[in-house]
This record gives C-alpha cells, sequence and structure tokens, in this order.
C-alpha cells in the first residue's frame, strides 16, 4: 500500500461505510500552536495533534528539541485521538506533509500498519473543493494497542558510524548543512560525512511529492543504490521522517535518526563539519 493518500481518494474514503480517522498535525517551528488554525477550518471529521506535546517527549538538551515520546505517553495519545486497531488512518498539514509525516513515522514505528500521509496537504484538499469544518473537535476515546520499535533507528554513534560507512543524509535546508546560518541550534554545520538532501526538493511546485522513479533518480544522484544502507536527520527528527516517507516512495527503507542535529550540535563531543 502506497504511503499517500491523494485529496479525491480522501473524499471519497470519507463518503464510505468505514472512513478512514483524520488526524491533522498543522505545526510551525517556534509555534504558535496549530489548534487555532485547526479550528478556524478543518478537513471533516479530523481530530487536532499537537507536535510538540503529543508526538515528542522531553529531556535533556542531547535528547534533542523533539525526542520520541514515552511509548506508554503516544498511546494514551493515539487513544484519545479515537485510534482503534485495525483502523485506517490519513494524517495532514499545511505544509506539504513535512509536519504530518512525523505522525506517520510515529505511527509505523509504533506498529500501526494503515496509515496514509495527504498528499499535497490542505492546500490539496482545498483546491480539490474539499468542505472544511470549524470549531473544535474531540473523539471518542479508542482502544488502539501501539508497541515501538517496527521501525529502524539509530543513534549519535550509529549516525556517525553511518555517514562514514554508508548514506546519511541530512534533509534540512542546505544554507543550514553548511553552516552558514543556524536558527535554533547551538552550533551550525552538518554531521561530518552526511550528504545534503533537502526534504523539499522531494516536492513538486504544487507542493506535492514527486513520482516514484523521480524520486528514485533523485536519491540514485546522491548515491543511494538499491540495498545501500541510509539513515536521516534534520534539525530535531520532523522534517526527516518526510525524508524517509519519501526514500520508502523511492524504494528504500532508510533509519531515523530521532535527536538529529540538535542533539548532536548540544553534545560538544561531537566533531561538526560545514561546507559543501
Amino acid at each position: 500500500m502506497t504511503p499517500l493518500i491523494d485529496a479525491h481518494e480522501l473524499a471519497t474514503a470519507l463518503d464510505s461505510p468505514t472512513p478512514p480517522r483524520v488526524l491533522d498535525v498543522r505545526w510551525k517551528l517556534g509555534g504558535p500552536p496549530g489548534r487555532g488554525e485547526f479550528e478556524r477550518g478543518h478537513i471533516p471529521t479530523a481530530v487536532y495533534v499537537d507536535l510538540d506535546t503529543e508526538l515528542a517527549g522531553h529531556g535533556a538538551p542531547t535528547d534533542g528539541r523533539h525526542p520520541l515520546p514515552e511509548p506508554d505517553a503516544f498511546q494514551a495519545s493515539a487513544r484519545s485521538w479515537g485510534l482503534n486497531d485495525g483502523d485506517a488512518v490519513v494524517v495532514y498539514d499545511d505544509v506539504s506533509g513535512t509536519s504530518a509525516a512525523r505522525l506517520w513515522w510515529l505511527l509505523r514505528y509504533s506498529g500501526f500498519g494503515d496509515v496514509r500521509v495527504l498528499d499535497g496537504g490542505l492546500t490539496a484538499w482545498r483546491e480539490t473543493g474539499g468542505a472544511l469544518e470549524t470549531g473544535p473537535r474531540a473523539a471518542e476515546p479508542g482502544h488502539v494497542t501501539l508497541t515501538p520499535g517496527a521501525a529502524p533507528t539509530i543513534d549519535a554513534d550509529e549516525a556517525a558510524a553511518l555517514a562514514a560507512e554508508g548514506i546519511l543524509l541530512d534533509a534540512r535546508a542546505a544554507e543550514r548543512f553548511r553552516g552558514e546560518v543556524e536558527p535554533v541550534d547551538p552550533q551550525a554545520g552538518h554531521i561530518p560525512g552526511a550528504v545534503s538532501a533537502p526534504t523539499t526538493a522531494n516536492l513538486g511546485p504544487d507542493g506535492r511529492m514527486l513520482p516514484p522513479q523521480q524520486l528514485a533518480d533523485r536519491f540514485a544522484a546522491l548515491g543511494i543504490e538499491a540495498g545501500a544502507t541510509v539513515g536521516v536527520y534534520c534539525g530535531s527528527g520532523v522534517t526527516a521522517a518526510h525524508e524517509v516517507l519519501a526514500l520508502e516512495l523511492a524504494g528504500v527503507r532508510a533509519s531515523l535518526y530521532p535527536g538529529s542535529w540538535s542533539a548532536w550540535s548540544n553534545d560538544p563531543a561531537r566533531p561538526v563539519a560545514t561546507g559543501a
């Protein structure tokens, strides 16, 4: 099953006898939270998910800005969104899936099978004439059971080794990779040996994901061939999930470094590289 769904498919599915659960993951780096935007207009039946409080835990600076949530806490959140075992889930945002992919990845990581990202997000839904609901919305609690570990992750040591022996992709903007700017983390630059691969380059001008063959060609140009060992990081493990999604569409299974640059750059023992 493809990890994407388009707006027309979603509209049809919502009119079916067994509609999917729809989760809205609007989020912006530095805030404010997206709940206000959700209440001003969201896809019918959608439930709001707060990325900072429900899709991330809290730890030391060396754990990163968005460490993975504790399994019990994430399961409790998923139940509060109304999720049950066997449900189909569609996640979306208003930034071409770059924040919704965090929830897609977390559910997959937690063993939840049927979850897809709305290709093009809320913009695509509006462009197809999709209706919007307003106001808050709560779901009847579900009883889903989640077990972490179903998707591969790497830690800082494994990321360093992968940069030297395999391929470690940096999904941040190229200027952050080069160390020219760093808006949020304590050091500018990248993990030595990493390859710059901004996740925005996985999107077409319409904000939708490029076709699988174009994605495969893009990653092949970065040195990723069939059977390659690939890892991905970003600033704090959010947009890296979108890169993992693009790689899956291209036929490549990749590991996520959840701590990402925010964890790496908070550890003075870790080396930092700059430049292209």
